[in-house]
């Protein structure tokens, strides 16, 4: 296992060194889910929340909480971002929705944390925007898909 790279020779946190890095192409994609009473995934599907268009206002909120990760968590690099990609997919069987967000940049670090970080903030904001009927809405499986560009290369996960 590698060491953790997030900590100094005398083990105190520090930011990552990626000066020395060579640019490349990097790409990660994660996804999440929101489960929830089958009324509200029809109160959203049928668009008449009383505060709009769910998905599309989490949609812009998964965007936005990629572009604030560094501010979110203290040891991320600020990345200047050149694509963010925000889909949801409904499973009314499950009564869900499944958030993918795709994360691109052209740097020396990844963009593992502003996928993630997006994902969760979609969710979220589904959720702001439908507490109201249903507080048992539950966020769950926020997790790394893939991750492409870098030293390390290619990483694809295997299962779910």
């Amino acid at each position: 296992m590698n060491q953790l790279t997030h900590f100094d020779a005398q083990g105190q946190a520090h930011m990552v060194d990626v000066g020395t890095k060579t640019e490349t192409r990097r790409i990660a994609r994660a996804a999440g889910q929101i489960r929830m009473l089958p009324e509200t995934l029809q109160l959203i599907l049928s668009g008449s929340t009383k505060k709009g268009d769910v998905l599309g206002i989490a949609r812009i909120a998964a965007i936005q909480g990629s572009k604030r990760t560094a501010d979110l968590i203290p040891l991320c690099h600020p990345l200047a971002l050149t694509r963010v990609a925000a889909e949801f997919s409904i499973d009314q069987s499950n009564s869900s929705i499944e958030c993918v967000v795709t994360a691109e940049t052209l740097g020396r670090t990844g963009v593992e944390m502003e996928a993630l970080t997006a994902v969760s903030v979609g969710l979220l904001t589904i959720y702001d925007m439908c507490k109201a009927v249903d507080r048992g809405m539950q966020i769950d499986a926020i997790r790394l898909l893939e991750k492409q560009g870098g030293k390390s290369g290619h990483w694809l996960r295997q299962t779910g």
